[in-house]
């Protein structure tokens, strides 16, 4: 796959002052009061949250890239406003007032990251179905006003995702041999791969997608458990709608995902047949890199190679 480049890596990082931070959020909402925390754990944006109610993201200069864009973001959110049953920021302004100042201001998820809510059981299983569902609606929204954007990278066609997905299956072989985890499924990764890239349609449903729905991604009630919204949309780009599906290694995590957004709609053969290329993907990651998830991740592997 492509590797990121960054425009201006010298550029300075400056984390602005609270004046600076309210003069910016002023000019959208004149009653601003404060920043009340600024979050740091984004790799490419910075947030300032204001009054515990909205959040400011801004661009961290040096991490400029081509993939991620605060202005695609706002784009893809004002899409996505007022679809109903579907839990995203809300854009109250944008502004590019300094050639290394670029910024959001949305309003703040409530809740907490799915990855801190250590759910589980039915709880979890519940969750994660109604993020499916919220998927679900992300994927069939319009797609002329992002399309005629110009801001979405992203695959055209079935050769495209045929390219995309094979190059994970090297990915991950060689990321396995180069962190020296040991393999102990009968077969190859490589081989894995080329067995189940064989199967994958050349005809392919193409949409915008979030990107990564996962588990930093993912908000929840930390008192209930429900999904609370999804957050983050600035490395959004065209693909198959599988890719955002796939992002949970624990094969239990991923059909909670499947079942909620097949509530929204049936899907065809072709569909599922890519499911299964992103399963095995999502299984070889679990084998190697997550011990406890292995015997599931085997388990549903085996299931997968039985069927093709």
């Amino acid at each position: 796959m492509a590797k990121d480049y960054y425009f201006q890596p010298e550029a300075l990082d400056s984390i602005l002052s609270e004046d600076q931070v309210l003069a910016l959020v002023r000019q959208h909402l004149p009653a601003a009061q404060h920043v009340t925390a600024v979050d740091e754990t984004g790799g490419e944006a910075r947030t300032y949250c204001i009054d515990d109610a909205y959040i400011l993201k801004t661009q961290r200069p040096h991490q400029l890239r081509p993939r991620t864009s605060l202005k695609k973001e706002v784009v893809f959110l004002q899409q996505l406003e007022g679809v109903k049953g579907l839990n995203v920021p809300r854009v109250v302004g944008y502004g590019h007032p300094e050639p290394l100042i670029e910024y959001t201001l949305m309003t703040r998820m409530p809740g907490i990251a799915f990855r801190n809510a250590k759910l589980d059981g039915d709880s979890r299983q519940k969750a994660l179905k109604a993020l499916g569902s919220m998927l679900h609606k992300v994927h069939n929204i319009p797609q002329e006003v992002l399309r005629e954007s110009n801001l979405f990278f992203g695959d055209q066609s079935g050769v495209d995702i045929l390219w995309r997905m094979g190059n994970v299956f090297d990915d991950l072989t060689e990321m396995i041999r180069r962190d020296g985890k040991i393999w102990n499924y009968p077969l190859a990764p490589e081989v894995i791969g080329r067995r189940v890239m064989r199967t994958l349609p050349t005809k392919s449903h193409i949409v915008a997608l979030h990107s990564n729905p996962g588990p930093e991604h993912t908000f929840v009630d930390p008192m209930t458990g429900e999904l609370t919204g999804v957050i983050d949309f600035g490395d959004a780009y065209f693909s198959h709608p599988v890719i955002d599906l796939r992002r949970y290694r624990a094969p239990a995590d991923r059909a909670a995902v499947l079942a909620g957004y097949l509530d929204g709609g049936a899907v065809d053969d072709d569909f599922m047949a890519t499911w299964r290329v992103a399963c095995a993907q999502s299984d070889i990651t679990a084998i190697a890199f997550s011990p406890e998830l292995q015997a599931a991740a085997a388990a549903e592997l085996d299931q997968i190679l039985s069927e093709i």
